[in-house]
Protein backbone atom coordinates (compact mmCIF):
# COMPACT_ATOMS: atom_id res chain seq x y z
CA UNK A 1 0.00 0.00 0.00
CA UNK A 2 1.40 3.00 -0.97
CA UNK A 3 0.23 5.15 1.75
CA UNK A 4 0.57 3.03 4.38
CA UNK A 5 1.77 4.25 7.79
CA UNK A 6 4.78 2.92 9.06
CA UNK A 7 4.64 2.81 13.11
CA UNK A 8 7.49 2.91 15.25
CA UNK A 9 8.40 1.67 18.41
CA UNK A 10 6.26 2.80 20.62
CA UNK A 11 3.30 3.03 18.76
CA UNK A 12 3.70 -1.18 18.07
CA UNK A 13 4.30 -1.75 21.67
CA UNK A 14 0.61 0.41 22.79
CA UNK A 15 -0.77 -1.51 19.65
CA UNK A 16 -0.03 -5.03 20.83
CA UNK A 17 0.93 -4.74 24.33
CA UNK A 18 4.02 -7.08 23.54
CA UNK A 19 7.63 -6.15 24.94
CA UNK A 20 10.27 -5.49 22.70
CA UNK A 21 12.04 -8.73 22.92
CA UNK A 22 8.70 -10.71 22.34
CA UNK A 23 8.37 -8.94 19.21
CA UNK A 24 12.07 -9.67 18.26
CA UNK A 25 11.74 -13.63 18.88
CA UNK A 26 7.95 -13.21 17.13
CA UNK A 27 9.85 -11.51 13.83
CA UNK A 28 12.46 -14.33 13.80
CA UNK A 29 10.12 -17.02 14.21
CA UNK A 30 7.76 -15.76 11.20
CA UNK A 31 4.67 -14.83 13.64
CA UNK A 32 5.35 -11.26 13.38
CA UNK A 33 5.59 -8.84 10.55
CA UNK A 34 9.13 -7.83 10.10
CA UNK A 35 10.20 -4.17 10.51
CA UNK A 36 11.59 -1.88 7.62
CA UNK A 37 14.23 0.17 8.12
CA UNK A 38 13.65 3.91 7.89
CA UNK A 39 16.67 5.84 8.46
CA UNK A 40 20.32 3.94 9.01
CA UNK A 41 19.52 3.80 13.43
CA UNK A 42 15.50 3.63 12.92
CA UNK A 43 13.08 0.91 11.70
CA UNK A 44 9.35 0.74 12.27
CA UNK A 45 6.33 -1.39 10.94
CA UNK A 46 3.49 -0.98 8.22
CA UNK A 47 0.66 -0.28 10.02
CA UNK A 48 -1.67 -2.20 7.44
CA UNK A 49 0.55 -5.33 8.37
CA UNK A 50 0.38 -4.70 12.45
CA UNK A 51 -3.04 -4.41 12.17
CA UNK A 52 -3.88 -7.38 9.91
CA UNK A 53 -1.67 -9.73 12.84
CA UNK A 54 -3.87 -8.22 15.47
CA UNK A 55 -7.00 -9.04 13.43
CA UNK A 56 -5.56 -12.78 13.04
CA UNK A 57 -4.65 -13.16 16.76
CA UNK A 58 -8.38 -11.98 17.18
CA UNK A 59 -9.63 -14.11 14.88
CA UNK A 60 -7.77 -17.60 16.47
CA UNK A 61 -8.86 -16.21 19.96
CA UNK A 62 -12.72 -16.02 19.26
Amino acid sequence: MLNDKILRWPDVHSATGLSRTTVWRLIRAGKFPASVKITDHATGWKQSEVEAWLSSRQATAA
